[in-house]
């Protein structure tokens, strides 16, 4: 296991400053372990935070869109972590376990035809190349 996770406590001016956006944007008492850990290096905070706020920000895609694509990249790329924290971020923004079921199949399938395509090496067909 890593180190500790810095808490609220023992943070810096400059790590406070990115919680507290962090808590006033989510509306949440208290910041996940993963911004607890990136706390070790303030500029990747601020820069993750920033960026991550502005993509999942209100946008073309609704919430739930959003979080059910963060979800099924965080299955392929096997980060249990991430798993883990969208899957209840989509829960909050109304996943089912119905859609949770088809967003797993999807991911699943996605996957094997990628690996099918890219192990065939297929030739990407006319009418799909823009």
């Amino acid at each position: 296991m890593g180190r500790k996770p810095v808490e609220y406590s023992e943070a810096s001016p400059a790590v406070l400053a990115v919680f507290d956006d962090i808590k006033s944007s989510r509306k949440v008492d208290d910041v996940n372990n993963f911004w607890k850990q990136l706390a070790y290096d303030p500029v990747t905070l601020k820069r993750t935070w920033e960026s991550v706020k502005e993509v999942m920000a209100p946008g073309a895609l609704d919430p739930l869109t959003k979080e059910l694509i963060y979800l099924a990249v965080s299955v392929s790329n096997g980060c249990a972590y991430c798993i883990a924290s969208h899957t209840a971020a989509a829960r909050k923004a109304g996943m089912t376990d119905a859609m949770f079921g088809e967003v797993m199949a999807i991911t699943g399938m996605a996957n094997e035809t990628n690996r099918l395509a890219n192990g065939y090496r297929v030739p990407i067909d006319p009418a799909f190349d823009r």
